[in-house]
């Protein structure tokens, strides 16, 4: 059974700041997100600082965020590299199955990506990361490079927040519009 540690921190300071921007999103009426936690069964706790030490996951989880935008649903993840690409292993298959089942049910998917070195965000629509899952599986590349990311989708982080709605929206009019590879069913 896979068990928790440190690292199941990784991207957190993204994690953060979508959290920050969710919150202002909600406030201002614009969308109403939440953060999915991961459920966890705590093995071993520290006494003295009460933190969990040891723990195991109880089930798999679906993605980082579900929620609404201006009654579009919405679920995504949130992904972070230090690399020049992003690693398919760092996304899960019953990952795969819930985004793609949740476009079936005419919901947006994708995933928020920051790749760290370079201090920038993006928006990945579901279908690009589907190609990409897809063809790894048949033995081509484990990794969505960089240069795949495009420029339209660029998310700007400003006044604290990384401001993804207009991503989201140029996403979804390309899908509306049959402009997408992916459509609304």
């Amino acid at each position: 059974m896979p068990h928790w540690n440190s690292r199941g921190l990784r991207g957190s300071s993204l994690e953060e700041l979508i959290n920050f921007t969710n919150e202002r999103y909600r406030r201002d009426g614009l969308a109403l997100l939440q953060k999915i936690p991961t459920p966890i069964v705590p093995v071993q706790i520290d006494p003295q600082s009460r933190n969990i030490t040891l723990a195991y996951f109880e089930k798999t989880s679906t993605v980082d965020y579900i929620g609404a935008a201006q009654g579009v649903p919405l679920a995504f993840d949130a992904k972070e590299t230090a690399q020049k690409h992003l690693p398919l292993q760092n996304i899960h298959a019953h990952q795969i199955a819930f985004l793609d089942e949740f476009q079936k049910q005419r919901g947006l998917s994708f995933l928020l990506v920051h790749f760290s070195v370079q201090d920038e965000y993006f928006l990945l629509p579901f279908a690009t990361l589907k190609a990409y899952w897809e063809a790894a599986e048949q033995g081509g590349r484990k990794s969505i490079p960089y240069e795949a990311f495009e420029q339209k989708y660029q998310i700007p982080q400003t006044g604290g927040a990384l401001h993804y709605l207009n991503a989201v929206s140029l996403y979804l009019e390309e899908i509306e519009n049959g402009q997408g590879s992916e459509e609304l069913c």
